[in-house]
């Protein structure tokens, strides 16, 4: 069984928490820590559809299994790193500081048109996109790339748009929209991010 310390939670959402694997530096454990295991499942059977698919992994993590914790039952994806191998921080935490440059801005709109692009290209569904749920991943000159973390699968009760081009894009363009409409009702009051929103 691993054990896993409150004290070294990397990330919290609103049904689990995120620790660093004890025995891997490139690991991470997600943990169910409010509710049931329905959200976990839900995810993980949609990880095995794009397994089967065998979609390229450069903006999604990957999903190694369970593992029994102290903790209960804990999900085993890769841990998003920066170039010196720090955890790579969210977008919240960028969007939230007010001293980031310019420069920084632009390499964030690369990096987020570069993921719309990866999740139309791999037809990859998401329950929503938001920027607690988006690391970016800095590389040592600044620029990087964006990996979703959370809220992936379709809770559709007939998921076509899981399995046809057509009818996902026409899905992922909708979370998209909302997305951008999320941030510029969350920053309304700092025009980079407003300016960020409606260019991605």
């Amino acid at each position: 069984m691993i054990e896993l310390n409150k004290e070294d939670m990397i990330g919290k959402g609103l049904h689990r928490e995120c620790f660093p694997h004890p025995d891997s530096d490139n690991l991470c454990i997600k943990v169910v820590t409010n509710g049931n295991q329905q959200e976990t499942e839900r995810e993980q059977n949609y990880y095995q559809l794009l397994e089967k698919r065998n979609i390229a992994w450069d903006m999604l993590p990957r999903f190694h299994g369970n593992i029994d914790t102290n903790m209960g039952s804990g999900a085993v994806f890769d841990l998003v790193k920066d170039h010196e191998m720090s955890t790579s921080k969210t977008l919240e935490h960028y969007l939230n500081d007010n001293n980031i440059s310019s420069e920084l801005y632009d390499n964030l709109f690369h990096a987020l048109q570069n993921l719309k692009n990866y999740l139309i290209r791999e037809n990859i569904i998401t329950m929503s996109i938001k920027p607690k749920n988006l690391l970016f991943q800095k590389k040592m000159d600044g620029s990087g790339k964006v990996i979703i973390i959370d809220n992936i699968g379709n809770s559709d009760f007939f998921p076509i748009s899981s399995y046809s081009r057509y009818f996902g894009k026409k899905k992922i363009l909708r979370k998209w929209h909302d997305f951008k409409n999320l941030l510029s009702k969350d920053y309304a009051n700092n025009p980079r991010v407003l300016t960020l929103a409606e260019k991605i």
